[in-house]
């Protein structure tokens, strides 16, 4: 097989998939990883993908999306984002302020919130905020504001709600983090909304999957270099990561499994 029908093969598996892994690569052309991995440097050069740690994902396209219906019940929930979650609900500690995201990550959060201590959550979800109804240990703040159909509120109402409090500790979530462009998502309400928390917050925690790193969203809502942490996963864009290291920002890649 020629190395161009290769490339081609492998842009079809990334296409379809959205992601492709070295080991992939090296099995079905019995390759070696060198040369594999300058495949993916390759097709990322390109354009057709983004290197990660392990192989490449799909280069995504900016997203211009408005809020949808989120059955969070029903949704799947992957290996990378339940171990993000696990790992940021174990920052939260006795007395702490906590904004949550509203965000899926946010509700699987939920599962892993600590039971044997006090603290207080405010949350932006009508979702989330059921679900913390039997949680006694927790005091709950819901923002208010005209409800998307996300079940998110992310108004000026609640804008302003959260304008008046002040944070321990946010978790926050986007649709794209870069070094240059920074933390990226698809409205304006939510990016505004986003920037009230962060304003307010003491400290500052992004939880991105590994493929949102290395793409642009819409709208910008901070620099990279604005968080204390980033919790991510083993599918990131490693050089994207060394380059936000660089402005001082530590960086947390969780384990597949534990």
């Amino acid at each position: 097989m020629f190395i161009e029908e290769r490339h081609q093969e492998i842009s079809e598996i990334i296409k379809t998939n959205g992601k492709i892994t070295v080991a992939e690569i090296t099995d079905k052309y019995k390759i070696s990883d060198e040369s594999a991995r300058r495949d993916l440097r390759l097709l990322e050069q390109k354009g057709v993908c983004k290197r990660t740690h392990g192989g490449a994902i799909a280069a995504p396209q900016v997203s211009v999306r408005p809020p949808v219906d989120r059955n969070f019940e029903k949704m799947p929930v992957f290996d990378n984002y339940r171990e993000i979650a696990r790992e940021a609900a174990g920052m939260i500690c006795e007395n702490d302020t906590v904004y949550l995201t509203g965000g899926s990550l946010g509700y699987i959060m939920v599962s892993f919130l600590p039971k044997n201590i006090k603290y207080t959550v405010v949350v932006n979800s009508v979702d989330i905020a059921r679900e913390l109804r039997s949680f006694d240990n927790i005091d709950v703040y819901v923002a208010g504001g005209r409800m998307r159909q996300s079940g998110s509120l992310v108004d000026s109402l609640a804008n302003e709600f959260v304008s008046r409090l002040h944070f321990d500790l946010c978790f926050i979530t986007g649709a794209g983090l870069t070094v240059g462009f920074g933390l990226s998502n698809g409205t304006d309400e939510t990016a505004a909304f986003q920037r009230a928390v962060i304003k307010n917050s003491r400290k500052k925690c992004l939880l991105l999957p590994g493929v949102k790193i290395g793409a642009d969203s819409f709208i910008k809502v901070c620099d990279a270099e604005t968080f204390d942490l980033i919790i991510t996963d083993w599918d990131c864009v490693e050089e994207q990561l060394l380059a936000i290291e660089e402005k001082g920002v530590k960086i947390k890649v969780v384990n597949n499994g534990r």
